[in-house]
């Protein structure tokens, strides 16, 4: 199973992406995880990373993608959760499964409300410390989010490829949905 993850922040991806890698059995990619990874071990793709102040580029991320792709634990399948953000990485992963012959199986879409959005990244910042998470950093995110990644779902859906799921309500239900639309 090859699964995109995708919805605004505090919609629950990574909580759902580790328990619907548990539940098939495959890994988690999370961009700013493999970031995280390279970085830590100074890889070249690590070095390179570090050598930007702002964004990383599209093209690094893209090569931080593939390369994790074909690593030998993602032959059977995986959990994408944060890429493709934007038209050009859509693009750019279309060329990655084609290169490794692994067509995408699905692309889950969690949604919830503003409001339901708002009060979850709140409570996650008091109980994480995250200092990322100031209310102008969360609107500022989620309107990122509107304008560049959820136009993408529209790309996704005319592929067939689009489960939309309520991402409200108790953890093992919401996975419950999700389940229960891929099998």
């Amino acid at each position: 199973m090859r699964l995109l993850i995708m919805g605004p922040q505090g919609v629950g991806k990574g909580t759902q992406a580790a328990l619907l890698a548990e539940h098939f059995n495959i890994p988690t990619i999370s961009t700013g995880d493999i970031f995280r990874y390279n970085i830590k071990n100074k890889t070249e793709l690590g070095l390179e990373a570090m050598s930007y102040t702002e964004l990383v580029p599209d093209s690094l991320t893209n090569k931080i993608v593939k390369d994790r792709l074909a690593k030998e634990d993602c032959k059977n399948g995986w959990i994408l959760d944060g890429y493709p953000r934007n038209a050009a990485q859509v693009t750019a992963l279309d060329e990655m499964l084609a290169d490794l012959d692994t067509p995408l199986d699905h692309v889950v879409a969690l949604e919830a409300a503003r409001d339901v959005l708002l009060e979850r990244m709140k409570k996650r910042a008091a109980e994480q410390g995250r200092a990322d998470d100031t209310p102008e950093a969360i609107a500022k995110r989620l309107e990122t989010y509107e304008k560049e990644t959820a136009p993408l779902l529209d790309i996704y859906e005319a592929r067939g490829l689009l489960v939309v799921v309520n991402g409200v309500g108790d953890i093992d239900e919401i996975s419950g949905r999700i389940i229960s639309h891929l099998e």
